[in-house]
């Protein structure tokens, strides 16, 4: 996912990039401090994209952000561009750095016939992403031979420094590439007081490349500003076994915000990046882009936020306690066992956490401990277990309110296992069991549209899975003679109008990825159905 820190200490810094939140106030004393509106935004940059559907606008307060030209329709491209860097994730196990795929296990071990880094085949090794960049300079420099003596953790901090490597090497051979790279944020002088990141990632990286590799053309400061452009503003990409993060232009202007008004996909190929508006948006109105997993509570997301991206998110979401009504941070009063406890104030991620129907008061340090424990119970359950999610969810149902995120999560993973594996395929599953699918996915996709509305992938993958419970218990109803022809109609109709919203929203997705098929099976679904 992109970067989305904002950096408070550099009022006057006119070349910040899209590192900002919705809602966020920049106060050099008070990072927490009141809310500014982005409707304050008072400058346009040109930029040649008068023809493009966004306008780049900029503040003293937001920094750089984009807003719709136009009007603009739900399902509309914003933006598709080419990648201007890609690389391994941070801290990465061994992959081939030609098609940024991990090795499978036991699976003879092939070198580059230059650099005699490890590839997966030997077209990948003519890769342009590994030919063009980093393979000769590792060939000269004979990078190698260390890699064949480093420890497992060496390893993975090796292949994280490539992605470093190769947006430095761009000065070399793609200047314009690397002048567009050094538009985007670093966070310097606030990664900087960050004591752990910044000296591990001069341990790490820096002395990596400069000492160990002998890439000493590049400075200090040059290597810990590409690490900052690559924590603040990378998208994690790619599909299945890729392990790659990549940088984009045009995309790092967006703004983050906890209830996003776009998605994204990647191709799995060239890793070109589409991002369309998953809702209709005015003329003037912000778009904006989520940095963090939607189906999370405000405290853990806004952590994350936080340790990964560098800022406090302020945005309506994190603003509200109930988080919409939908309370997904809730949990059930342990003393009246009638109110709700959430947070008294959800912008302090120290402030306590009270009940709304008695006097009941907890600390956030103990609801911490709390979700930590609980997420390390769900974490650990087996990825294929039905009967664990399901004992999991009935073991926290008198502490955790129904909606609760790690409910959620749970739930999700039963959403798409009744009905998908062994022993519960839809044709082995009770009525009971097709009910329950029904239930959860019915949940789900209500909490979804309050916080992801519109045509977001994670709606369009409920709906397909909605869909067939509901022609299966029709059909079940209807044979047991609990329905008449127009009630099975009914539910037949429904059945159809889900189908139809999936097929349209996971279209979009790309080519081989397990939505896009999803896609075409419910487009199949819908002519079989009309015909």
């Amino acid at each position: 996912m992109p970067g989305n820190a904002r950096k408070k200490q550099q009022r006057k810094n006119k070349n910040r990039s899209h590192q900002k939140a919705a809602g966020e106030h920049e106060d050099e004393n008070d990072e927490n401090a009141g809310k500014n509106s982005v409707s304050e935004a008072t400058v346009a940059e040109n930029d040649n994209n008068s023809n493009k559907p966004y306008s780049i606008k900029q503040s003293e307060l937001v920094g750089r952000y984009l807003v719709a030209s136009r009007k603009l329709n739900a399902g509309e491209k914003i933006i598709e561009v080419a990648p201007l860097a890609i690389g391994p994730w941070a801290e990465s196990d061994p992959i081939c750095l030609g098609c940024h795929r991990l090795f499978e296990k036991g699976s003879k071990i092939l070198r580059c016939v230059d650099c005699n880094w490890r590839i997966c085949s030997e077209n990948c090794q003519d890769l342009a992403v590994h030919r063009n960049q980093e393979c000769i300079p590792l060939k000269e420099h004979n990078v190698a031979e260390l890699l064949k003596t480093a420890t497992p953790l060496e390893s993975k901090f090796m292949y994280e420094a490539i992605f470093a490597l190769r947006c430095l090497l761009l000065k070399k051979t793609d200047s314009e590439k690397f002048n567009l790279l050094l538009k985007m944020d670093s966070l310097n002088e606030l990664r900087r007081t960050r004591t752990l990141l910044w000296t591990r990632n001069q341990r790490e990286i820096v002395e990596r490349i400069r000492n160990l590799w002998k890439f000493d053309e590049f400075s200090e400061d040059e290597i810990h500003t590409v690490c900052g452009i690559i924590e603040v503003n990378s998208f994690q990409i790619g599909q299945h076994d890729v392990h790659t993060r990549a940088l984009y232009p045009e995309a790092f202007y967006l703004m983050h915000d906890c209830t996003p008004n776009t998605t994204h996909t990647d191709d799995p190929i060239s890793h070109v990046l589409t991002i369309r508006l998953t809702k209709d948006l005015m003329e003037g109105e912000t778009i904006t882009l989520s940095y963090a997993y939607t189906l999370q509570g405000t405290l853990k997301r806004r952590q994350h936020l936080f340790d990964c991206k560098f800022f406090w998110c302020q945005c309506k979401r994190c603003s509200d306690p109930t988080e919409f009504g939908t309370n997904c941070s809730s949990l059930k009063c342990s003393k009246c066992s009638k109110g709700l406890v959430i947070s008294t104030n959800p912008l302090d991620q120290d402030a306590s956490w009270k009940c709304n129907h008695c006097s009941y008061e907890i600390s956030a340090t103990v609801i911490v401990q709390l979700l930590d424990r609980l997420f390390t119970e769900l974490d650990g359950i087996d990825a294929n277990s039905i009967e664990l999610y399901e004992q999991f969810i009935s073991k926290y149902r008198s502490t955790l309110h129904e909606n609760h995120y790690l409910i959620l999560s749970a739930e999700h993973s039963l959403c798409s296992l009744y009905g998908k594996i062994d022993g519960y395929l839809m044709s082995d599953l009770t009525i009971e069991q097709i009910k329950r699918k029904e239930t959860i996915c019915r949940h789900l996709l209500a909490l979804v549209e309050d916080i992801e509305p519109g045509l977001s992938r994670l709606r369009g993958v409920i709906m397909y899975e909605l869909h067939a419970p509901i022609m299966i218990e029709a059909k079940y109803r209807f044979e047991t003679k609990q329905l008449n022809m127009s009630q099975v109609k009914r539910s037949l109709d429904e059945a159809l109008k889900l189908l139809k919203l999936s097929a349209r929203i996971l279209s979009f997705e790309p080519p081989g990825s397990p939505e896009h098929e999803m896609a075409l099976a419910a487009s199949d679904a819908v002519s079989k159905m009309q015909s």
